[in-house]
């Protein structure tokens, strides 16, 4: 790689400086709350190294699958949507997909997340995903054992079947104690804005807590391979979880930096017959209510 190859490329930006600051502020490095300008001020640069790899995967025809899963309440949504926001959503898609249909139940497992899949270009956010099988069917027994164990064993072939057809896969494992967890559920619980996030299905899980570490355990040792690794997200710290793994995300893509030129918009040319604009009392305005 070229001195100049270098300089672009995300690993050597001075942007993403997030891990040298919190090590040097003792709240931070001490499992605080992080201060909210350097909170900001790191979200604001991972977001134009986000930028810069949907420019790269654009410019290149890349195709990338981020799956994000892990305990209920490790805050794996609101990452989904930190790295979503920034981004052309016409090219970084969220795929939460709900209950199999009855045709869904009767085709491959695989099948109904083989449609979600990116094309040339496109980014795909997986909130949850083909792992429902490892974790919730299994724990709940919404699956049958037979089902399960022929998961646990197509899996690494499956992945490796996209990752040789040129998908980059990075599969993300949302870690959160017992204890967090539980102060979650509590916030959720009480808090009108936070209910919609508390399912029934997630309120059994919590009395099953040894049984879905259990299967976590199952389906890391089944499918967290060299070629297709998991990586774990401490997720006790919001704040942290959300800055490293979107580092994390950014370190594992092979994109380069682009160069943004600001655009030269064109001198607009006078319509060829003047235009007068109606009245804004002959329309229907939306009452200023904060005037």
């Amino acid at each position: 790689m070229s001195k100049k190859e270098k300089k672009n490329h995300h690993h050597e930006s001075e942007d993403v400086s997030a891990h040298a600051i919190i090590k040097n502020d003792p709240q931070a490095s001490s499992g605080g709350v992080l201060p909210s300008k350097l909170y900001n001020h790191e979200l604001e640069a991972l977001d134009l190294e986000l930028i810069h790899l949907q420019q790269w995967a654009q410019k290149t025809g890349a195709r990338i699958v981020v799956i994000f899963e892990g305990r209920d309440g490790a805050g794996k949504g609101g990452v989904i949507k930190r790295i979503a926001e920034p981004l052309n959503p016409r090219f970084c898609r969220i795929a939460a997909l709900g209950v199999p249909t009855e045709k869904e139940d009767t085709q491959w497992y695989f099948q109904r997340y083989v449609a979600h899949l990116p094309a040339a270009g496109e980014i795909i956010l997986f909130d949850r995903s083909w792992y429902n099988r490892a974790g919730v069917e299994h724990v709940m027994g919404f699956c049958t054992t037979a089902e399960y164990e022929a998961f646990l064993k197509d899996c690494p072939d499956f992945e490796a079947l996209l990752i040789r057809s040129g998908i980059h896969l990075v599969k993300f494992w949302f870690s959160v104690s017992d204890e967090e967890q539980e102060k979650r559920f509590q916030e959720r619980a009480t808090d009108p804005l936070k209910q919609w996030k508390l399912s029934p299905m997630d309120i059994k899980a919590r009395d099953l807590w040894v049984d879905y570490s259990r299967a976590k355990d199952r389906m890391f040792a089944a499918t967290d391979t060299d070629l297709s690794p998991w990586y774990v997200v401490n997720a006790d710290n919001k704040q942290k979880a959300r800055l490293n793994c979107i580092r994390h995300f950014l370190s594992l893509i092979p994109y380069t930096r682009e160069t943004f030129e600001p655009i030269a918009l064109p001198k607009r040319h006078a319509p060829s017959e003047p235009y007068v604009r109606p009245p804004m009392s002959s329309q229907r305005l939306v009452p200023d209510y904060y005037g």
